[in-house]
């Protein structure tokens, strides 16, 4: 294995299987563009691999099928075949011929296909011909694992995963890679020798999200705010115009599911799916269960149903940290000026910006809050939880809320602030409110406790010991 690879301790795992298996292998590898899927199969099989292939976007079959050819014919170092495939059923004979003529290796041999949603063009037989590829030979070979890979996890579920074809249950191991969690983000960042600190990391991850490919763009010797004024507000770095990109280069009619993404940012708290369906202004129906569909498979939108709701309740929230970053504070502010960035973190947006993005963090590290709290092995189910406000019960929202199935819930306040965070008076007696209303209005007989989540540690006044029942802070988001 490549000591290229940081984390991916699951991933790895899986794979290691794959290679001291006694029995031919499929392995789907799916996950959002530029979260290194790629990346992780090429350096683990690097050693091992007899074919890789990878389709271009936009590009017609017959162009897909040159291109197929001239890397059989070069990977293959010059096998019989002079001419170059006139559909997908020859050019898999070719590979198959190949692999047959490999059988007597007893190492595993690895065949690698990428970007299959782009080679799946209308009426180029190229699923068809993959189905036949892998029940008629490759499932007998023993020493063979066939890796297929696709960012579109929705072109990936509804081909591959869930195949109600040839390829029905044939996937023998799948890989949903997600983004980089803060552990591994800073082993990244240690590798690349960049001396930021676990805050500085923070404030990067918020701005691109545990996406790899993002954090290899950063030089070292520069500040957070710099690198960010760096690769989002200048007209060459990678993230100015990297929005758009991502959403055409994954799902077709990408200008419905750009509809939805734009209209949860300015929602940052999320929408049910009445709210969302007429603020996207897309028509009700199976375009816009589909478009929602794909966003959440490909982990761009999270959706769950707040505390003693029904399913009808459910909220659906946008998480992808990028676009939530460019479409508050990119779009239409790519000029050159070196210092952009560093002149909107002194201001107003900033600071309500930041403590939604701090949140949306902490959500995506609930098992690392889980924890810290000691919850690990305790069923729980997390949500956030607001309150309009009515007669009797002023309007109130809990960042984050922990139900636990040991009888207690807690209520997360999540504070991201530059310095140690103090519980004054007036705080107080707005965390009791809250308590007081969540107790109200959900009629629970569970105990509630408040979770004080931050930074840098809060100072231990006297509210706060009234007050907070537990603590956790950015450390402790970077537990492995």
């Amino acid at each position: 294995m490549s000591n290229k690879i940081i984390g991916r301790e699951a991933e790895i795992k899986i794979l290691e299987k794959l290679t001291n298996s006694n029995s031919s292998e499929f392995l789907a590898i799916y996950g959002r563009r530029r979260v290194g899927k790629t990346f992780l199969i090429r350096e683990y099989f690097k050693s091992q691999t007899v074919f890789d292939f990878t389709g271009s976007f936009e590009a017609a079959t017959d162009l897909q099928l040159r291109n197929f050819f001239r890397e059989y014919s070069r990977q293959t170092r010059g096998r019989k075949e002079i001419s170059p495939p006139k559909n997908w059923s020859i050019a898999f004979s070719y590979l198959t011929d190949y692999l047959y003529s490999l059988k007597k290796r007893k190492k595993k041999q690895v065949v690698f296909i990428d970007e299959l949603p782009w080679i799946d063009r209308p009426k180029s037989g190229f699923v068809s011909a993959l189905e036949y590829f892998w029940n008629q030979h490759v499932s007998k070979m023993d020493n063979v694992i066939l890796v297929i890979c696709g960012s579109a996890a929705s072109w990936m579920h509804k081909k591959i995963l869930k195949s109600k074809g040839g390829l029905h249950n044939r996937v023998t191991q799948r890989i949903n890679l997600q983004p980089f969690n803060l552990h591994e983000t800073g082993l990244l960042c240690k590798s690349k020798k960049l001396k930021l600190s676990k805050y500085q990391i923070i404030q990067l991850y918020m701005v691109m999200g545990g996406i790899p490919f993002y954090f290899n763009e950063l030089s070292q010797g520069k500040s957070a705010e710099q690198l960010i004024d760096e690769i989002c507000f200048t007209t060459t770095g990678l993230l100015s115009n990297e929005y758009e990109q991502l959403y055409y280069s994954l799902f077709k009619n990408a200008k419905n599911h750009i509809s939805i993404i734009e209209a949860l940012a300015k929602h940052p708290n999320g929408m049910i799916r009445d709210e969302l369906l007429k603020k996207s202004d897309l028509p009700a129906g199976g375009t816009f269960t589909r478009t929602l569909s794909d966003l959440i498979e490909s982990g761009f939108v999270t959706k769950y149903t707040p505390f003693n709701k029904k399913k009808k309740s459910t909220i659906y929230r946008l998480i992808d940290l990028y676009s939530l970053f460019y479409l508050k504070f990119i779009k239409g502010n790519v000029n050159n000026n070196p210092y952009n960035w560093q002149k909107i973190v002194t201001q107003s947006s900033f600071r309500a910006w930041s403590g939604y993005a701090y949140e949306n963090i902490c959500m995506l590290h609930s098992k690392q809050i889980l924890q810290k709290l000691g919850l690990s092995g305790t069923f729980t189910k997390t949500s956030s939880w607001k309150h309009k406000g009515d007669d009797e019960t002023p309007g109130t929202q809990i960042d984050m809320l922990i139900d636990r199935k040991d009888g207690v819930v807690n209520l997360c306040e999540v504070k991201f602030t530059q310095n140690e965070f103090i519980i004054t008076k007036s705080y107080n007696t707005s965390l009791r409110q809250k308590s007081s209303v969540f107790k109200h209005v959900t009629k629970t007989k569970k105990a509630v406790v408040t979770t004080l989540i931050t930074t840098y540690p809060a100072i231990r006044n006297k509210y706060y010991l009234e007050e907070i029942h537990s603590e956790v802070t950015m450390d402790d988001l970077f537990i492995k």
